[in-house]
Order: structure tokens, then C-alpha cells, then sequence
């Protein structure tokens, strides 16, 4: 083979080679894939009912709420069940004996800055009426105008007992 044909020919053949090489790598990845066992493994936190159980967060005994409240959250600790295997935060597959936290489940809660459930529950009670319960609770313009309403004829009063026993109305 001379000239053009040889070159031709070598062109084709270095193309082969790089397809071949291509097809290699990709064939690797395919099989790696498989041999880590990623494939069909859910997310911990996107497990189905019955599948894990989640403890309750603690209760500060002052404020009525977790401790571990923040930006109107509390994560409570979650235990996959016995021999569910799931992907953790950090992306490992982990099979769960049922006694390892696979992942913290928010809740709500209203972070109440120290101000105390029951003192306020009870301002609202007894006093609601000249709006004690608002002021203690930051809201000195709502508690003025019940002050001057007479807790807007009781119904004010009785209206805000109830948020505040709901936990509603918060500390601002």
C-alpha cells in the first residue's frame, strides 16, 4: 500500500483505536455502576411509612417546645427499620439493624425566645381582658388597644386565649 491509500487506511485504523478505547471506558463505568449496588437504593429521608420510626424531640418543660428549636423547626432522630438498606446523607449505602439515627425528620415549632408557655397562657386567662397576655408577648400596640376595649368586649380575650393555647401567637 502506498500514499493515499496508506493513509486512508491508517486514519481508519487510529479511528478504530479511539472508538475502541472509548467503548472501553464506558463498558468500566457500565460495570462499576453495577458492582457498587447504588442501583434502586432510595434515600433515607425518602423511605415509606412503616419503614423507619422517629422518636419525639425533647420538651423544654418552660417554653411547651423541643429544645432543638430553630428557625421554626426541631429535627427529631429517625431509625430505619431492621435490615433496610437506604443511602445516607453522605451518599453511603448503609444497611440498618434498627438501632443506628439514618436521618433527623423536621417538625414545627414556635421558637417562644425564653418567654414561658404557661406564664403566658395564664396572662391571657386571668388578665387577657386589659391585655397583659399581648404585652408580655411583645405586642404592646395589641395590648394597649385590648387595655382600652376592655379586651374588645371579651371577645378579644377569649379569641387570643385560644391562639396562645394553640400556639399561634408567639413571642415577636
Amino acid at each position: 500500500m502506498d500514499g493515499p491509500d496508506r493513509s486512508a487506511f491508517s486514519k481508519m485504523a487510529l479511528s478504530r483505536q479511539k472508538s475502541a478505547a472509548i467503548s472501553g471506558v464506558l463498558w468500566w463505568l457500565f460495570a462499576l455502576h453495577f458492582v457498587t449496588g447504588d442501583e434502586g437504593v432510595v434515600k433515607c429521608d425518602e423511605l415509606h411509612l412503616g419503614q423507619f420510626r422517629c422518636e419525639d424531640p425533647e420538651i423544654n418543660p418552660t417554653t411547651q417546645e423541643p429544645f432543638s428549636c430553630s428557625n421554626y423547626t426541631a429535627d427529631a432522630p429517625c431509625f430505619p427499620a431492621p435490615n433496610i438498606t437506604c443511602k445516607v446523607y453522605g451518599g453511603n449505602v448503609t444497611t440498618f439493624s434498627g438501632k443506628e439515627i439514618g436521618f433527623y425528620r423536621p417538625f414545627p415549632c414556635h421558637n417562644v425566645n425564653g418567654y414561658s408557655y404557661k406564664v403566658a397562657v395564664a396572662l391571657s386567662l386571668f388578665l387577657g381582658w386589659l391585655g397583659a397576655d399581648r404585652f408580655y408577648l411583645g405586642y404592646p400596640a395589641l395590648g394597649m388597644l385590648k387595655f382600652c376595649t376592655v379586651g374588645f368586649c371579651g371577645i378579644g380575650s377569649l379569641l387570643d386565649f385560644i391562639l396562645i393555647s394553640m400556639q399561634v401567637v408567639n413571642h415577636m
